[in-house]
């Protein structure tokens, strides 16, 4: 028998609505399961991808993830982990830096074997590569086998990989794919696997309303029906206080403090949705009533039409007409026409807007590198080139899109923008190759 905690978009790093106090709660939160890991004594942490937030990490959260680490090797426990989307860079990993201090294994075509299960590992994969993608794993010799991957894969929501193609293609037989990317847990069987999402250990974004938490896998070599079993674990993370405020006519600011404290506030982060026929309100007084009663952090959406009394010159019987009259006289670039199509596509629903950019500024960015690679010289090889100033495609899909990378339209925050800037006016960062 193999039990594994199975963990993942960790997202270390983040300083979610530009807090500190924040930051820290993602850092506590991977603490969090390693604590369990080694209270409950498990075979192995299996991590699927996005430990940290950002490409470049600054040195306190390196520095807290390595103490971690440490704390789990002391407890003779390895931590297998793939490179996820938001940490992948174009040279070394920093899952490879912790391979070298001896703190992780960097999981992939080949078995890594813990008790009498293999474990093999697939990267966050751009759509734009996958073409070339064999599933050509080496063998083992033991009784179970597990997938560990980062991305969307069917039958889950915003899905862009086939997960029956990849089973059907893969040179081994896998009892359970483990996976990350999603933020939200589920599980479901596909043709005689199990396929499943711990969740995120954090909330980052105000639509992952559910608590917080991570996967118990065993993989039972004593025989039985089921060969492998998932149990969700929680994890005690930050509370969130949800307020919807939906006011009648003639109710105002005064409705929504009322609401608001009907709640538990204490350290919380608060998000209130404003909705209704009611008066106008102000959100940062009732943010500012908010942490007054008790809340870490308060934002404030009001989901109602504003009327203006601005006059709006369109003379233009279809709106499509307007619309593609502005984009003309915008001069936009190619791969921004690419993805103005994309969000005003009748083809692509509501729903899947964003992982459509997201792909095709993922897809851009790999042509971009692939075109650099081609054009550096001998001297000074492409993966060598300075990356500052240059968007990750994070950054890109937010510029591109005006989107924060929450499922909230309506954020007032740029939830995903970290702060990096200290006071003696550098960005705090620093890059692989210091540790290397």
């Amino acid at each position: 028998m193999t039990r594994v905690i199975h963990t993942g978009d960790t997202h270390v790093g983040y300083a979610q609505y530009h807090s500190p106090v924040r930051r820290q709660d993602f850092l506590d939160a991977f603490a969090a399961v390693i604590d369990d890991a080694i209270e409950d004594e498990v075979d192995a942490v299996v991590h699927a991808g996005d430990l940290f937030h950002d490409r470049r990490p600054e040195l306190a959260d390196l520095m807290g993830t390595i103490s971690i680490l440490r704390r789990l090797d002391d407890a003779e426990i390895p931590f297998l982990a793939v490179v996820g989307n938001h940490e992948s860079t174009r040279g070394g990993q920093w899952l490879d830096l912790f391979e070298r201090l001896g703190l992780a294994t960097r999981l992939d075509d080949e078995p890594t074997v813990v008790g009498d299960t293999a474990f093999y590992g697939l990267d966050h994969v751009p759509v734009s590569r996958r073409d070339d993608l064999d599933y050509a794993f080496a063998s083992h010799g033991v009784d179970y086998a597990a997938l560990v991957a980062h991305g969307l894969f069917e039958p889950f929501g915003y899905a862009d990989w086939d997960t029956e193609e990849v089973l059907a293609e893969s040179t081994v037989e896998f009892d359970a794919m483990l996976l990350g990317d999603n933020h939200t847990p589920d599980v479901a069987e596909v043709d005689g696997t199990w396929v499943t999402y711990p969740g995120s250990t954090e909330r980052a974004s105000a639509s992952e309303r559910e608590g917080r938490g991570y996967n118990l896998v065993t993989f039972d070599a004593a025989g039985g029906d089921d060969r492998v079993e998932i149990r969700r674990r929680a994890l005690d993370t930050r509370p969130f206080v949800f307020v919807a405020a939906d006011l009648r006519e003639g109710e105002g600011a005064a409705r929504v403090r009322e609401k608001v404290r009907q709640h538990d506030l204490d350290d919380a982060v608060v998000l209130v949705d404003v909705t209704g026929e009611g008066d106008p309100v102000t959100p940062a007084a009732i943010e500012e009533f908010a942490t007054d009663e008790g809340a870490l952090i308060a934002r404030v959406t009001d989901r109602r039409e504003v009327e203006t009394d601005a006059e709006v010159d369109v003379s233009f019987a279809d709106p499509e007409d307007a619309v593609r009259e502005r984009v003309e006289e915008m001069g936009l670039s190619e791969a921004a026409l690419d993805i103005e199509e994309a969000v005003r596509a009748d083809t692509v629903p509501d729903a899947n807007v964003r992982e459509t950019v997201k792909r095709r500024v993922e897809e851009r960015i790999d042509e971009r590198a692939d075109g650099a690679a081609g054009d550096a010289t001998d001297e000074e090889p492409a993966d060598d080139e300075p990356t500052e100033g240059k968007p990750t495609d994070h950054e890109a899909e937010t510029a591109a899109t005006g989107d924060d990378g929450t499922d909230d339209a309506n954020e007032t925050d740029d939830a995903n923008e970290t702060d990096n800037e200290t006071d003696d006016g550098t960005d705090g960062q620093v890059s692989m190759e210091d540790y290397l």
